[in-house]
């Protein structure tokens, strides 16, 4: 067994002793476990059975899945290491609510601490919504790293879909449709594996959604509350799509057949008013208003991130550094060229993006959802998804977490279109997408480096952080395992990617590490004598491999 599984590693390159393509293997792997699953159909679908009944043990199962599956990826793929601005931005948005903070003072060197998407006036703050700083900061508090507040939103919004179509659908079904959030949602995706996923948004999807259909069925007190937190939830992670969320909300409360849910409205808008005095709160801290939201703040400051398709450009108020003239020129670039299209084009260009939630197997089930829609209440979440599509092409840029609210609403329309067709083809449909799954989570488990970077082209939205490919761990570990406090000045090179290195904590002046801008050795003498305990470093992350290397003496 050992040695057939050093057989099948060998495939990259294609020379091995049984005369194996990548293309061969990947046909016996779908074939070995078609057969697989068709053996074990019935003691699975037993199990499922069983279990789908019992909503609180199937919620565990779906959320202890979802961890287990990534954490037994920690030996090939650890902690994701933060690399973008998005990052950055969050990361210190979570350590300035660990502080029991809304905002940090504005540092009287500042300018060496300019970074994209963090403000350093009036106040020095990340720029975005609190709903994700909050679960970074939860995970950093309970259990010493921001990284378990993803895994942990992660596996709780792939139990929440399963709660979610439970109000729509059977048991079964809706365990079914728990399974495949799972596997898509899951371990492979860039939401588990970075620090700005989508899985909080989707968390309010599942409740607002989960809560119409029983809300409509039995007027509770429950039921009401969690559509409000839901959408209070939508507001603290993205407050443009929350708008068009809250705007399906009202609509639904109004048509005949759901006016019943009409007395319980006092109770939603209720549940929402702690999120709102959050934002509120948040926007008075940041900015010095309580209607100013951070995000424009950012914008009129240093003209990011970039306005809507009918705005016109916005136009930088200060001084921006040459990282944030290179992220302004190319968030520029985006909002002229999506301009050009008509919104019809960018309305199909976002609809192309639920392939992310959807595996392509799972496409061949859509011709059911027609038969599914003669339960025409299944037309409001198809409604939904249009909607926030639409509203969506009203932005130059567009990931699959602008709309992580969504995630449950087309598990629901796979599920439905699954259940309209015959049990042995929805049975198939599903054995191809775990197959898939299977498939790509067997590479990232088990394959070398050569391997998967055969691969890598072929894996549409997967997303797995193997290594170190920055080299940024090596100049860690050195500065942590300096003595005393470090101050690094970070030299840029004219070609600098839009990676970010200045990561600062919300305190800076007593963190251990002091990231800062190379200004020159004139302006650098200033923040040197500012800190004149600190060991300095001159950090080069534009060299190959990054190099660390003590400050030149004056």
């Amino acid at each position: 067994m050992f040695y057939l599984f050093h057989i099948f590693r060998s495939f990259v390159p294609l020379q091995n002793p049984i005369g194996f393509g990548a293309s061969d293997f990947v046909e016996f792997f779908v074939a070995a476990m078609l057969v697989l699953l068709v053996l074990v159909r019935e003691p699975l679908l037993k199990l499922a059975r069983s279990l789908a009944e019992k909503t609180a043990w199937s919620m565990l199962a779906l959320g202890g899945l979802t961890m287990a599956l990534r954490l037994a990826l920690l030996p090939r793929a650890g902690a994701p290491i933060p690399g973008t601005a998005d990052d950055a931005s969050y990361l210190l948005l979570a350590d300035t609510l660990r502080h029991l903070r809304l905002a940090n003072a504005t540092h009287p060197f500042f300018r060496f601490f300019e970074s994209n998407f963090v403000l350093q006036q009036p106040s020095y703050s990340s720029i975005f919504p609190m709903g994700q700083g909050i679960a970074l900061a939860l995970g950093r508090a309970i259990f010493g790293h921001p990284w378990a507040g993803v895994l942990l939103t992660e596996a709780l919004l792939c139990a929440l879909c399963y709660w979610m179509l439970r109000g729509w659908v059977s048991a079964g079904w809706a365990f079914l449709g728990g399974l495949l959030a799972v596997f898509e949602l899951g371990p492979l995706t860039y939401w588990m594996n970075s620090y700005f996923g989508g899985a909080v948004s989707g968390i309010a999807g599942c409740l607002v959604f989960g809560s119409l259909p029983r809300l409509c069925e039995r007027r509770r007190t429950r039921d009401a509350i969690l559509l409000g937190s839901g959408l209070g939830l939508d507001l603290l992670t993205r407050p443009y799509e929350c708008v068009f969320l809250a705007a399906i909300v009202a609509v639904v409360f109004l048509l005949p057949k759901w006016r019943s849910m009409l007395p319980s409205a006092p109770l939603v808008i209720a549940a929402t008013l702690p999120a709102i005095s959050l934002t509120l709160a948040q926007n008075k801290a940041v900015t010095g208003s309580w209607t100013t939201l951070p995000y424009s703040a950012s914008r009129a400051q240093y003209g990011v991130p970039a306005t809507f398709t009918f705005q016109s450009d916005p136009r930088p108020s200060r001084e921006l550094t040459a990282e944030q003239k290179d992220d302004y020129r190319a968030q520029l670039e985006v909002h002229d060229r999506e301009s050009r299209l008509s919104w019809w084009d960018r309305f199909l260009d976002r609809a192309s993006y639920v392939r992310f939630f959807v595996f392509p197997a799972l496409f061949a089930a859509l011709p059911g959802l027609f038969l599914a829609f003669k339960h025409r209440r299944l037309i409001l979440p198809a409604s939904a998804a249009v909607t926030l599509l639409a509203g969506a092409a009203f932005y130059p840029y567009f990931y699959p977490h602008y709309i992580a609210a969504l995630a449950c609403v087309f598990l629901l329309l796979i599920v439905a279109s699954l259940s309209g067709m015959p049990r042995m083809a929805a049975f198939a449909i599903c054995a191809v997408a775990v197959t898939h799954f299977a498939f790509w989570y067997a590479i990232h488990a088990a394959s070398n480096q050569q391997f998967r970077d055969a691969f890598g082209p072929y894996e549409p939205f997967d997303f797995l952080n193997h290594g170190d490919p920055e080299g940024r761990l090596p100049i860690l570990k050195q500065l942590q395992d300096s003595p005393g406090g470090q101050l690094v000045f970070v030299h840029y090179l004219p070609f600098h990617p839009l990676r970010e290195w200045i990561t600062n904590q919300a305190d800076i002046d007593h963190a251990k590490i002091v990231w800062a801008l190379d200004l020159g050795p004139e302006e650098n003498r200033a923040l040197i004598g500012y800190y004149p305990d600190r060991t300095v470093w001159l950090a080069e992350p534009d060299m190959r491999p990054p190099r660390l290397r003590p400050y030149p003496a004056f």
